[in-house]
């Protein structure tokens, strides 16, 4: 069995992988790939201004992306901070017309079921967000989960903190049933919620 976990823009990238028809199970974990209408409205205008405006800006300066002096994250090549910069709200947008088709030919190859996980306080993979990612993998069986951090005992949990070791007795476990067997460990959490709109 080739069970597939991916957080953020990892959650994503199956698609684009030639190995993606032999996956049988997909966890992701706050899966988009960051376009910026998506974030949390809140949170809009300072992540627009950090990573749609200052990171393409000390790209252009560096020549490529200082992340780690920063704390964002990591250094990164030029080529992958520009692309993440520009993001359209369609994914295949940002590639040469003629390569479109066969791109969303990938991620159709894909029939793993999904288990998208989202939290209420990720700022970066939003409902929206989740969904817009989730609209690629046509020929599986998604479920999309939106959990609060309460849920899992905590005050907050965001985008990156499902990775921390606190939550190794918790959150992980409970996805082990998912990963090994199929079954959804939170299936009241069910996104949108029964009887919205």
């Amino acid at each position: 069995m080739l069970a597939v976990v991916g957080h953020s823009i990892g959650g994503f990238l199956p698609g684009f992988a030639p190995a993606a028809p032999q996956i049988d199970r997909i966890l992701t974990v706050g899966a988009q790939y960051a376009y910026w209408r998506d974030y949390a409205p809140a949170a809009r205008g300072r992540l627009l201004l950090k990573w749609h405006v200052a990171m393409p800006v000390l790209t252009a300066l560096c020549g490529y992306f200082p992340g780690r002096r920063l704390g964002w994250l990591e250094d990164l090549p030029a080529g992958v901070a520009h692309e993440w910069s520009f993001r359209r709200a369609r994914m295949e947008a940002g590639y040469p017309e003629g390569e479109r088709s066969a791109i969303l030919a990938g991620f159709a190859t894909v029939r793993a079921p999904i288990l998208a996980v989202g939290m209420t306080d990720d700022e970066f993979g939003t409902p929206e967000a989740i969904r817009r990612a989730l609209g690629y993998y046509r020929g599986s069986v998604r479920r999309q989960i939106l959990l609060r951090p309460a849920d899992l005992g905590f005050a907050a949990v965001g985008h990156f903190d499902l990775f921390h070791a606190r939550h190794s007795d918790g959150f992980w476990p409970a996805t082990a049933s998912w990963l090994r067997d199929g079954i959804d460990p939170w299936p009241s959490a069910g996104w949108p919620p029964a009887g919205a709109g």
